[in-house]
Parts: structure tokens; sequence; C-alpha cells
């Protein structure tokens, strides 16, 4: 007489709604992925990268951080002091370094890039997307620069060549565009947003036992309903 076949472990899908120039993008990202590895055996995690633009009209050079801030959203030097402090302790508490940048960059080719990294597979989109975060985070480099982009890619394991041929020319500009229009249309405003299973959305860069729950939780009614 056979045995009665286990349980599958269940499926659940992320999209995880981004900019590589968002400070609380890495922290959310590192907590994330801290909470999947928790769940490793118990949940099967499916994680997407999607586009979203902090400013998609700012200029190639780019603005100095500070004055961007202080007119975005009015922050004086000791709030922006008292922001950067809190960003540090809570990436340290998950693993990211952050380090010293002075400006902000235009980031739609980034966002080219690592959708071209998705059709390659998605294990060489997250190794970019944690690349270019380091990239500009952690070392302050320029993230609007194909040269430098490029160089990212081929240090994240793709092919540096082929990454500089995507950034000369208007690949995946559509799909970009698409992808941002459709997470817009769907109310998406601020970045990181956790879209899970299509459904349930977090927002920020919530604590990796935050994560865990919801995604045990999330996952244990998928079962039930299955």
């Amino acid at each position: 007489m056979s045995s009665p076949a286990s349980n599958p472990i269940p499926k659940v899908k992320i999209d995880f709604v981004s900019d590589v120039v968002c400070p609380w993008c890495a922290v959310g990202l590192n907590s994330l992925e801290q909470a999947i590895a928790r769940l490793d055996g118990e949940v099967e995690v499916e994680l997407h990268f999607q586009p979203f633009e902090l400013n998609p009209q700012m200029a190639a050079e780019g603005e100095r951080i500070d004055e961007h801030l202080a007119h975005k959203y009015g922050l004086g030097a000791e709030q922006l002091a008292r922001n950067r402090e809190a960003l540090r302790e809570r990436g340290a508490a998950v693993g990211f370094r952050f380090g010293e940048r002075d400006r902000i960059f235009n980031t739609f080719d980034a966002h080219r890039l690592l959708h071209w990294a998705g059709t390659q597979s998605a294990d060489a989109e997250r190794a970019l997307k944690h690349a270019l975060l380091k990239a500009y985070f952690t070392d302050g480099r320029d993230v609007s620069s194909r040269e430098v982009l490029a160089a990212v890619a081929g240090e994240a394991g793709l092919d540096a060549q082929r990454a500089r041929a995507v950034l000369d020319s208007d690949e995946y500009a559509q799909d970009v565009r698409q992808q941002e229009r459709f997470y817009q249309e769907a109310g998406i405003s601020a970045v990181p947003s956790v879209i899970i299973n299509d459904r349930h959305l977090i927002q920020g860069g919530q604590p990796v036992e935050q994560f865990e729950a919801a995604l045990r939780q999330i996952a244990a009614q998928g079962a039930a309903r299955g």
C-alpha cells in the first residue's frame, strides 16, 4: 500500500517594486531576503524586481543630494543627519553598509539594465540589483553613467560588453515604461513596495520579523485555500 503524498510546499510570488537610489529599498531588500531565508524548506518564494523611479524627470547629471532632499521634502541639515544615522543603523542590522554619497541620479538606464538581466535569469537580475545598490549607496558611484553601469554588470557576473550594447540602444525602454505605468496605476507611489501574490502590500523597509510573519501567514492562507 502506498503512503499518502506529502503536502506540497506552499508557493508565494513577490514583486519588489523599488529604485536603486532609494535607501530604504536597500534596507528592505536585505530584510526581505533574510525573512525568505528563515522560511527555507517551508515556503517556496518566487522573487521579481519591478521598476520605480523616484525622480523620472531628473537630468542626466543628477543633483546634489542634500539640495535635492531639502527641496523635495523640506529637510534641514540636522534632520538629514539624523535620517542618515538611522539608515546606517538599520542597514547594519541587515548586513548593508551605507557609505558616503553626495549626488542622486536618474535611474532609467539602470532599470533597463535590470530588465535585461531578468531576461537572462532571476539569479542574474538579483545579483545585478544588489551590485547596483552597493555601487550607489556603499561606493558612491554614478549609477546613471553607462560606463559605470556596464562595469557593475560585469562585476555582477553578466556580460559587460552586451550590457553596454543594451545601454547604447533603446532596448527594454518600452518594457520599463510599461511596468512603471502598471504599478503607478495600481496606486504605488512610494517604495519599497512589496506585493505578495498580487494582492497583499507591505510598504517600507520593514524588520525581518515583520516580513517573515507576513510570508508565513500568506503562505498558510494559500495552503488552506489550496
